[in-house]
C-alpha cells in the first residue's frame, strides 16, 4: 500500500492532488502543531496579475495547540469576504461559472474547526478531480506519542500498513531512505511538472484555485498526471 502524510493544507497548490492521485491511503496530519504563516490558513492567488494571500483568519490561541484544537474566526462575515474577493479575481475567468459555486458550497462548510474544514474542502475537491485514494486522519491512528519528525512517519506508515511513503518534493532533506528501508519501507518523493506562474518576482505555485478557475475541473485532472517521482536518498 502507498501512503502520504500531509498537514491540511486551505486550498494548496496542484502538486499536493497529485499526492493524492498518487497513492493508496492519504494522511492528514491533523494533530501536528499548528504553525502561524504556514499553509493551514492561506494561500496565493492572483490579483491583477499579482501573487497575494487569501487568509481565512484563525482565533487566537496557544502556539503550542494542535492544528485539529484550533478555530477559525467566522466572525465579521469572514467567509463572505472571501467569496467577494474570488469574485472580484475571477469573475472573468474562463471557468468561473463552473468553479465559483463549488469553492463557494465549500466554504460554506458550518464547522469551524481549522483542520476538519481544510479537509472537508480538501476531500471535496479530490472527489471533482476525480481522485479515489482513501482519506484518514493522523488523530484516529496510534502511532506513539515519544516518536517525533522522521520517526513518527515512519510509525505512521507501519500502523496503516503502508510498503510505499510518498512525500512531496520540499520534504526530500526531511527523510532518509536507509532509515525508510530499515522499517521495510520504499521512500520516494513527488515533483510536479506542471508549470508555474511567470511572475515579476519569478516563478510561482498557485492555490488550486487558480488553475480551476482556468482550465476547469476537467483541465485539472488532466493536470494531476504532470508529475514525476525521485526515489529517497541516504
Amino acid at each position: 500500500m502507498i501512503a502520504a502524510i500531509m498537514q491540511p493544507y486551505f486550498f494548496p497548490y496542484i502538486g499536493y492532488f497529485q499526492l493524492m492521485k498518487a497513492v493508496d491511503t492519504f494522511v492528514f496530519y491533523d494533530d501536528a502543531q499548528y504553525m502561524k504563516g504556514g499553509w493551514i490558513n492561506r494561500n496565493r492567488i492572483l490579483t491583477n496579475g499579482k501573487p497575494s494571500w487569501l487568509t481565512l483568519p484563525v482565533s487566537r490561541a496557544s502556539l503550542t495547540l494542535s492544528i485539529n484544537q484550533r478555530h477559525y474566526l467566522f466572525d465579521d462575515d469572514a467567509i463572505g469576504a472571501i467569496k467577494r474577493r474570488l469574485h472580484t479575481c475571477y469573475a472573468r475567468a474562463p471557468a468561473y461559472r463552473e468553479i465559483f459555486p463549488i469553492v463557494c458550497e465549500l466554504l460554506d462548510y458550518g464547522n469551524s474547526n481549522v483542520a476538519e474544514f481544510n479537509a472537508n474542502l480538501l476531500k471535496g475537491l479530490a472527489a471533482r478531480l476525480g481522485i479515489t485514494c482513501e482519506f484518514i486522519v493522523s488523530s484516529d491512528v496510534d502511532k506513539g506519542s515519544t516518536l517525533r519528525g522522521e520517526a513518527k512517519v515512519i510509525g505512521l506508515c507501519r500502523r496503516i500498513g503502508a510498503r510505499h511513503y510518498i512525500n512531496a518534493i520540499g520534504g526530500k532533506d526531511l527523510y532518509d531512505k536507509c532509515r525508510f528501508e530499515e522499517a521495510g519501507l520504499r521512500l520516494s518523493f513527488l515533483q510536479t511538472t506542471v508549470q508555474q506562474v511567470e511572475l515579476e518576482s519569478g516563478p510561482q505555485h498557485m492555490s488550486i484555485i487558480e488553475g480551476l478557475m482556468s482550465l476547469g475541473v476537467a483541465g485539472c485532472s488532466e493536470m494531476l498526471r504532470c508529475y514525476k517521482l525521485m526515489e529517497g536518498v541516504s
